[in-house]
């Protein structure tokens, strides 16, 4: 019986900037300085903020966190390659890409805290709020760059999901009609090598994450999720492809969660310290600090400066988020249209309970 090929797959791997912050010249992107300054300033702030909100947290004054010690490079590299029409559906670990498309940091604070508010973007941020179910929000992802299509936009969105995420239905759902329809998205899934305490080795026997997308008939490159130049220039061109009309994109991003998936667990429990250690030797921000300083963009004033102006940014949002007043009673008003007969009369009791009848 004659056999013959009929399918054949293969997965490139991009790294531009090495862990010792060297570039070869072939690969040079040649970004300008303020995008090169801009992208340290941005991870650095994110850990900041990433910081601060830990020890909020840790203080009672905050809900659960996920922290994003790390992954800076993903969520900034990414969110930089948009352009200010294109649209972004992050997932609770990528809060970069909302600083970066306009939504101040006191919203991100407002909602770790439970006010609604903080989920309420300025008009124009061509954001979207994260769901915390994994996975949900891919074949919106895919709806939304659906109908930019169908209305002609040259627009595209980009989304993110973890590796857990794509074991996952909605994920191979929201792949499956990318590839069908061929709509403007950038997949951009984020190996972190855990889902809570599953290994990355636990959810596919896949070699690749990025494999994945070929399945679906959607080109896919694999990313060193810890090299924000590489990041920043993959999606970068996958946009330009999906803009284009060629439709979608998976970029898998290689990165590693350095701490807790939430503050609610604790790590030490299934990894080791020495897996720990080993990753942060790929650390994105000292990585690309590195590069900053062989190109002469980088000073101990320069990074005083910084961190004084981002410290201050943070304690301001945190201030702003304690001050703010909030209405307890927004919680009845967004599951239906209409409040029903029960809901009323326990937003009534709630209110004679904790005074809120004049609020």
């Amino acid at each position: 019986m004659a056999k013959k090929t009929v399918f054949k797959g293969s997965v490139d791997y991009l790294q531009i900037l090495d862990e010792k912050g060297n570039i070869k010249k072939s690969q040079d992107p040649r970004l300008k300085t303020n995008l090169l300054k801009s992208m340290y300033e941005w991870m650095v702030l994110n850990r900041a903020f990433d910081d601060k909100c830990i020890k909020l947290q840790r203080q009672g004054r905050l809900g659960t966190y996920a922290p994003m010690l790390g992954q800076e490079a993903v969520g900034v590299g990414a969110s930089l390659a948009l352009e200010k029409n294109d649209w972004v559906l992050p997932t609770y670990r990528e809060l970069s890409a909302y600083f970066i498309k306009g939504v101040p940091l006191v919203n991100m604070i407002m909602y770790w805290k439970g006010i609604e508010d903080g989920f309420k973007f300025p008009e124009g941020t061509n954001a979207f709020p994260f769901a915390i179910p994994i996975g949900t929000h891919i074949p919106h992802a895919t709806g939304i760059a659906f109908a930019l299509k169908r209305a002609g936009k040259k627009q595209a969105i980009i989304t993110f999901i973890g590796d857990g995420g794509t074991s996952e239905g909605d994920f191979h759902e929201g792949l499956n009609f990318a590839g069908v329809w061929q709509v403007p998205c950038v997949f951009i899934i984020v190996n972190n090598q855990w889902a809570i305490s599953m290994p990355r080795s636990g959810q596919t026997a896949s070699k690749t994450l990025a494999q994945k997308g070929l399945a679906y008939g959607i080109p896919s490159v694999q990313v060193d999720g810890n090299d924000v130049l590489a990041v920043y220039s993959a999606v970068k061109e996958a946009l330009g492809y999906a803009r284009s009309g060629k439709g979608p994109r998976v970029i898998e991003v290689v990165t590693y969660r350095m701490t807790m998936h939430t503050t609610s667990d604790d790590p030490t429990k299934y990894r080791s310290d020495k897996d720990v250690a080993q990753w942060k030797k790929k650390d994105p921000i000292d990585r690309l600090r590195k590069y900053l300083v062989k190109k002469k963009l980088w000073s101990k004033s320069y990074e005083e400066k910084l961190l004084a102006r981002v410290n201050g940014q943070v304690e301001d949002a945190v201030k702003e988020m304690e001050s703010y007043k909030s209405d307890p009673k927004q919680i009845f008003g967004y599951t239906w249209a209409k409040m029903t007969q029960d809901q009323e009369e326990q937003m009534q009791e709630m209110s004679r309970a904790y005074n809120l009848e004049g609020s």
